[in-house]
């Protein structure tokens, strides 16, 4: 697996979030990795994609992207409406205080 059939997969991945309503996902610069939440991030290799939040690691087909969207964007949508508590910690760890309004 070369880093553009990596950086492709991430491509997939972020159309199909924000068809899915997602569109605050970025590619945090290194060609595998996503950045859909702060906390929740999915990067691309050995042809899964693996998905985290915190500590918590999930696995999903690579050739399925759709269904990984479906998977990431259920756990983004739970996220927002139920903050957890390590959240307001890790973002001002992040990026600062200015940004607690924006998760």
């Amino acid at each position: 697996m070369t880093l553009s059939e990596s950086g492709t997969a991430i491509e997939k991945l972020r159309a199909e979030l924000a068809a899915l309503g997602v569109h605050e996902a970025y590619e945090i610069g290194d060609g595998v990795t996503l950045s859909v939440w702060i906390g929740l991030v999915v990067s691309f290799r050995e042809d899964l994609y693996r998905w985290r939040e915190g500590t918590v690691k999930h696995r999903h087909l690579g050739s399925d992207p759709g269904g990984c969207a479906i998977r990431v964007a259920r756990r983004y949508a739970e996220l927002k409406a139920d903050v957890p508590p390590w959240w307001e910690e890790l973002a001002r760890v992040l990026r600062g205080d200015p940004a607690e309004e924006y998760p």
